[in-house]
């Protein structure tokens, strides 16, 4: 049966939709404590999200309600219910402006697909002020390599213009939309201070130079955080020294965070935004991980950004230059706290996968003679850095293969393929004996015992499982040669409730006991059995 959280957005979503869902998936997880499900009844579909952390969903809830006044494309909030933490929202698709990327294919995602988790960047919950990023940046504008293999030239015009119709909203966001938001809302801290700084210093220092094997002065390397936060709030009072309000950091502004739909940009995971310095912002997006932005594009995009900035304030553009490239410093050293924490403690491969971009950009700051003059002890730390290898710092996981096995009804079609892979298997179960049509199974489901006895007693089905088992099997082994990160299995039936359970469940049992895999199981039809049993 369905976790609370389900019981929970399957409730919302009959409230909201006025029908009964068809349909409930997990969406795969990724880098915070968020849960995600797609519901669907016929064409009608909505996202249900689960956070157990009661501050954030405030955050989030108010932000989204204050955006949508102020006329910003986020998702609408359907329905809520903050006492067991869902909130149901608008579905804006798959496709992320990363995913149209050259370099946004498998493999550049938590779970090795192509699109992020719809409503979840990974950002959150990355800091211990639970502002980080999944893949923060990138440099140098090589090629989508670690090593850098020359210029990217496949940035045409389509994906330039979605990126100036997404930088043109950011100060909509930042000073239009600041004008009505009450920062104590923000969570987890009202302001990106000197507090939140030192908040993502700290996580630098703790859990990726600490454990990286380099030898460092801790006061020298504190003297020059000091020294780089005073410049930072410094360079950005003056950037904006006319501007008397406050202004929103969007925080997790990133090419994962923004969806497209109808060829417009929509921004999603905005829940740790707070009042800040626009500059961190356009940082972000510029030096997104492995977007892989050119150089020459990268440099039009911020002059772009800094003429949106003169039509909202007076903007002192040198000292906005100045401060910009300072932010992008802070955001590589955050980013390497989370490589280190995520991919270092945590043995999550996507984001050792990210070291590289991060290292080659801090080179080329350095050769660009970018990196802060106040900050001498922390620019030899960098030189020390850049030089490594990746593996040296981090030692890369022992990657494995997860297979997503799930039970359907062919009434509702064949479940999507949340990899982005679109291979795998799919077994047509509806040639076996049916228990439904027996009046003592009917209101029963695959997991009943008495269901189960009925489907092992037939060799029919025996010889099908068995055949389905050894064709998985033989795909699993090379896969895992290959090292393919995702495998998708589906069993449909008539109801998906009877026999397509029954073999998924098998299919499950068989691979956790005899491979060393990753195993993910979803009946897509649990979230009917109970009502279904009641007509």
């Amino acid at each position: 049966m369905e976790n609370p959280a389900e019981k929970v957005a399957l409730r919302l979503f009959a409230d909201w939709s006025g029908n009964k869902a068809e349909q409930i998936l997990p969406l795969p997880p990724s880098g915070s404590n968020r849960q995600y499900f797609r519901i669907r009844s016929g064409k009608t579909t909505a996202i249900a999200a689960y956070n157990p952390d009661k501050r954030e969903n405030l955050a989030f809830l108010t932000l989204s309600r204050i955006f949508l006044e102020t006329g910003l494309p986020v998702p609408e909030i359907y329905a809520e219910d903050r006492e067991a933490g869902v909130y149901l929202l608008q579905d804006l698709g798959n496709t992320t402006l990363f995913s149209l990327l050259p370099g946004g294919g498998p493999n550049n995602t938590p779970d090795g697909g192509r699109q992020n988790n719809i409503l979840d960047g990974g950002g959150q919950s990355n800091t211990p002020d639970g502002g980080g990023q999944n893949n923060i940046l990138d440099g140098g504008g090589q090629s989508n390599t670690p090593d850098g293999g020359g210029q990217n030239n496949a940035f045409d015009d389509e994906i330039t213009g979605l990126y100036k119709k997404t930088i043109r909203l950011l100060p909509v966001f930042q000073f239009d939309a600041a004008k009505k938001i009450d920062f104590g809302i923000c969570y987890p801290r009202h302001a990106f201070d000197r507090q939140s700084m030192q908040w993502d210093l700290n996580y630098f220092k703790y859990y990726f130079l600490k454990t990286s094997g380099i030898q460092f002065d801790e006061q020298l390397l504190e003297d020059d955080f000091n020294a780089l936060m005073n410049r930072l709030l410094h360079d950005t009072e003056k950037a904006f020294m006319r501007h008397p309000g406050a202004m929103f950091m969007y925080r997790d502004m990133q090419s994962r965070n923004v969806m497209i739909m109808n060829n417009e940009p929509f921004f999603i995971d905005y829940q740790g935004g707070r009042k800040g310095p626009p500059a961190y912002d356009i940082a972000s997006l510029l030096f997104d991980a492995k977007a892989d932005l050119p150089r020459p594009l990268r440099e039009d995009l911020l002059n772009f950004y800094m003429d949106c900035l003169e039509e909202k304030i007076p903007l002192n553009r040198e000292a906005f230059r100045r401060s910009f490239y300072d932010f992008v410093l802070m955001r590589i050293l955050q980013a390497l706290g989370t490589y280190g924490f995520r991919g270092g403690i945590e043995k999550k491969g996507f984001f050792t996968r990210s070291l590289p971009y991060a290292l080659r950009n801090l080179s080329w700051l350095a050769e660009q003679e970018l990196l802060p003059g106040a900050t001498p002890y922390l620019n030899k730390l960098v030189l020390q850095l850049a030089a490594r290898k990746p593996a040296e710092l981090i030692p890369p996981p022992n990657e494995g293969l997860t297979v997503t096995i799930s039970s359907f009804s062919y009434k509702k079609g064949i479940p999507l393929d949340h990899s982005g892979h679109g291979g795998g298997f799919v077994f047509d179960c509806r040639s076996l004996p049916n228990p439904g049509r027996e009046e003592q199974y009917k209101l029963l489901t695959g997991l009943d015992e008495s269901v189960i006895r009925f489907l092992s007693a037939e060799n029919q089905v025996s010889e099908f499982v068995n055949h389905a088992i050894e064709m998985v099997t033989s795909a699993v082994e090379t896969y895992k040669k290959r090292g393919f990160a995702n495998l998708t299995v589906c069993f449909g039936c008539t109801g998906g409730r009877h026999r397509s359970v029954y073999c998924a469940e098998l299919l499950a049992g068989y691979l956790r006991k005899n491979h060393n895999i990753a195993v993910y199981l979803t009946h897509t039809e649990a979230g009917n059995w109970e009502t279904e049993s009641h007509l």
